[in-house]
Formats: C-alpha cells, sequence, structure tokens
C-alpha cells in the first residue's frame, strides 16, 4: 500500500511564508526608503566603515553580468521565479521536525521575490547598505540580500547539524 503524506505528517510548513512576506515587505520598505531620501552614489556616513549609499545593481551578486546588453534582467528573472517555484515545493515537503529548514527556505524566497520586483519595476535591484575598511568597500547590498544569506547559511549549518539519513540508518 502508497502512504498519502497529510498535512499533519508533514507539519504544514508552508505556515512559515508569513517569514517571506515580511521579508518582501521590509525590503521593499527599506528600499524605497533609500530611493526617497538618498542621492545616487552620493555615501552618507552613518557609524565607521558604514555607509547609506544608493546604487542601482542590473546584474547579480556582486555586480556579477552587470556590464551585459540588458539580456541579464529577464535572466535573472526568470531564474529567480522558477527557484522560488522549487522552494515553495520544497517547503510543503519538509517534515514537522524540520523547522529550520523551512525558515532558511522563505528567507531565501523572500530575498529572492524582493530582488525579482526590482528587476521587473525598475530593471535594476536597489542597493544601499555600504560597508568598507579604508580603501577597500563592499559591494552595496540590501535587506533582500541579507535574508537570501542568512537563509543560505542556515542551509550550510543544517548540513553540519543533523546527521545524513545514510548515518541515521545505520547504512554507509
Amino acid at each position: 500500500m502508497e502512504a498519502v503524506m497529510t498535512d499533519e505528517d508533514t507539519g504544514s510548513k508552508l505556515k512559515w511564508l508569513w517569514l517571506a512576506v515580511l521579508v518582501i515587505v521590509v525590503d521593499l520598505g527599506t528600499k524605497a526608503l533609500a530611493t526617497a531620501l538618498l542621492t545616487y552614489a552620493n555615501p552618507v556616513p552613518v557609524v565607521p566603515m558604514f555607509n547609506l549609499t544608493l546604487l542601482h545593481n542590473t546584474g547579480a551578486a556582486f555586480s556579477f553580468l552587470a556590464g551585459a546588453d540588458g539580456w541579464q534582467r529577464w535572466f535573472f528573472v526568470t531564474l529567480a521565479l522558477v527557484v522560488s517555484v522549487v522552494l515553495v515545493y520544497w517547503l510543503r515537503s519538509l517534515k514537522r521536525s524540520e523547522t529550520w529548514t523551512a525558515i532558511a527556505i522563505v528567507l531565501i524566497l523572500g530575498g529572492a521575490l524582493g530582488n525579482v520586483y526590482d528587476r521587473v519595476v525598475h530593471g535594476y535591484v536597489v542597493d544601499f547598505l555600504h560597508f568598507y575598511w579604508q580603501d577597500w568597500h563592499f559591494p552595496a547590498f540590501n535587506v533582500a540580500d541579507i535574508a537570501i544569506t542568512v537563509g543560505a547559511g542556515m542551509m550550510i549549518l543544517d548540513m553540519f547539524r543533523k546527521p545524513s539519513d545514510e548515518a541515521a540508518d545505520g547504512s554507509k
């Protein structure tokens, strides 16, 4: 007989989608504030080693492909939407005990969709958080990027936190 998983079996991790919505709202809100209050490429010192600097990124992380002819906009939109669908299906399949993974997934999902909004509406992603050390400047980023990074870090940590399925059942 084939067992059918119910919401009770999986713990219905879709309930965590509220966190993705929160990431999107905070991300888009802070980007709107940055756009309204900052002048493009004009750093506003906050504390030593940190400025608010409004920048537009037409590429991906670290401005990857920013110099391309424009095709990268729709490539990154499509990629993020496909990844988002995969993440939601993955979220649906999680077991009750996989809350850490659910949170990691929805952080990545919220960040991806926050940046997709920018790409579709503006043609670029709004970045404004700018850290530096002396003459070395870390690429500017935004709240969506933080959520994606934290979610990915949680997934990496999770690989070390729990034993693999093979180790758990005693096989190799």
